[in-house]
């Protein structure tokens, strides 16, 4: 049977690749990590970097197209926040991928196993 919320669940070959492209990068990791804590404005996570405001707006553009984070404007300031839903979706993703190597490994083992068993 087709579980309809696992469907949901799965992120596409494009949203794959902008979430491991998003994530290559410690000053992206770094944000993403800060606004899971709390929201916060592009101005304030720029004053924690050595890089110019510019550079920080597009490491979050990166963010945000990869779905990692929301931005929404408050007044002149544009605030950033995770966005737990991708995350978890993310999550689930290697999840997937570690159950695969677990299974695999498991079955090494047998294999293993099995030899030494005529030995």
């Amino acid at each position: 049977m087709y579980n309809q919320m696992v469907a949901q669940a799965e992120l596409s070959e494009t949203e794959i690749d902008r979430v491991f492209h998003a994530l290559a990068t410690a000053t992206r990791r770094d944000i993403l990590r800060r606004t899971i804590a709390e929201e916060q404005s592009v101005s304030t996570l720029a004053g924690d970097y050595d890089m110019s405001f510019a550079a920080v707006q597009k490491h979050v553009a990166v963010l945000e197209a990869a779905g990692l984070i929301i931005k929404r404007a408050e007044g002149r300031e544009r605030l950033v926040r995770a966005n737990p839903e991708m995350i978890a979706r993310a999550r689930a993703l290697l999840a997937r991928y570690e159950e695969l190597w677990r299974a695999r490994i498991s079955r090494l083992d047998d294999l293993l196993a099995e030899s030494n068993e005529g030995v």
